[in-house]
């Protein structure tokens, strides 16, 4: 999909979160039962707790979005080393950003001054956002994107494949397989068969594990030694 400017629109989700809806793409960022409970749960507890907290992980997010993910997994950082690879093809504006009530609702002090300074900071340059947790975002499309860098964890966040197809092709999975580490976890949201077979045929373990509330099920998938 080529990069253009997309016109989201502010609404409420289930457990009092914003998300965007994305009227020309029918979808929205975040699910609209609850943005936070879905990013909480499915990739920081089915993914991040994967590993060990006395561990070094490195992560890339596929959809940054409104920057949930990121600002949720830097609140948690415990580790010795987090760092944080995000692509994203349609950056928003933070004038739009300015009014998401995440900051509000997660309980953390730190919350609103993290989120102004992700948002706030250069595209495509690695920055330390807390002591301990670099971060660096990507304005560019997966497809066109390249690294000699190796992942233990991918979120895979982007919209869902009836609105943008082209990143839930075979190809996909077998490009962020030989991205990911041995023994790296990756999880989505999307559950749908064809996306598992796919996700198998390029090499991955995948489990189907129960959703988050308003869904019934996401997935986990795994690249083995």
């Amino acid at each position: 999909m080529e990069k253009r400017e997309l016109k989201p629109e502010l609404v409420e989700s289930g457990d009092g979160s914003h998300t965007l809806k994305v009227e020309e793409l029918k979808e929205h960022y975040h699910s609209h039962k609850g943005a936070i409970q879905e990013s909480r749960y499915v990739f920081l507890a089915k993914g991040l707790r994967e590993f060990d907290a006395a561990s070094n992980v490195s992560i890339l997010e596929v959809g940054f979005g409104t920057g949930l993910n990121a600002l949720l997994t830097c609140l948690d950082q415990k580790r010795p080393n987090t760092n944080y690879h995000s692509l994203e093809t349609f950056p928003l504006k933070w004038e739009l950003l300015s009014q998401l009530n995440y900051p509000e609702l997660v309980d953390d002090s730190r919350a609103k001054l993290l989120f102004e300074e992700m948002h706030l900071a250069e595209w495509d340059a690695e920055f330390e956002l807390i002591e301990k947790f670099s971060m660096k975002k990507i304005h560019e499309s997966l497809q066109r994107f390249n690294t000699e860098m190796k992942y233990d964890l991918i979120y895979y966040d982007a919209f869902a494949p009836h609105a943008q197809p082209d990143l839930w092709e075979p190809l996909i999975w077998k490009k962020l397989f030989e991205l990911m580490k041995v023994d790296g976890v990756l999880v989505t949201y999307c559950a749908k068969g064809q996306v598992r077979r796919d996700m198998q045929a390029a090499g991955f373990t995948v489990e189907r594990l129960e959703g988050p509330p308003g869904k019934r099920e996401m997935l986990r998938a795994r690249k083995n030694g």
